[in-house]
């Protein structure tokens, strides 16, 4: 499957759009997750995932088969409390969320960074990809 524009769309999108926000969860629905934007350059796709509050190192980000699945999973801990909390909002719960990927995607050159609540990742295009054909116009 190539990425190409059909009706202002790339396949892509319509692959990012096809799944619902919990895809690839165990969890029961309207369960949190974190929720993604996602940009198309000439070069790559930017995916940005909100995630404040987090710890990079208790996220999990792996492709296999086309799937490209990012995890957070907060490790437990139990901490004796000298205080009494009356209300918690703040949840920092696992979750998971799982995208269909192309062969048009260069898999080897995902890279991820952390910064200021918000995972990020770049998801570069292949070359050939990059260097489509392109109709000329004749005058």
């Amino acid at each position: 499957m190539s990425i190409l524009k059909h009706n202002n769309t790339s396949v892509f999108d319509e692959l990012f759009n096809a799944f619902p926000s919990n895809f690839g969860t165990n969890l029961p629905s309207g369960y949190p997750t974190a929720a993604v934007n996602i940009h198309e350059t000439s070069d790559a796709y930017h995916l940005e995932l909100n995630a404040p509050g987090r710890n990079k190192e208790d996220f999990n980000i792996n492709v296999d088969k086309g799937l490209l699945t990012i995890s957070y999973e907060k490790k437990e801990t139990v901490e004796e409390k000298t205080y009494k909390t009356i209300r918690k909002e703040f949840t920092y719960k696992s979750f998971k969320r799982s995208f269909s990927i192309d062969d048009a995607i260069n898999a080897d050159a995902i890279q991820a960074r952390y910064e200021n609540g918000v995972l990020k990742l770049l998801l570069p295009k292949k070359e050939e990809i990059k260097n489509a054909p392109k109709q000329i116009s004749i005058s």
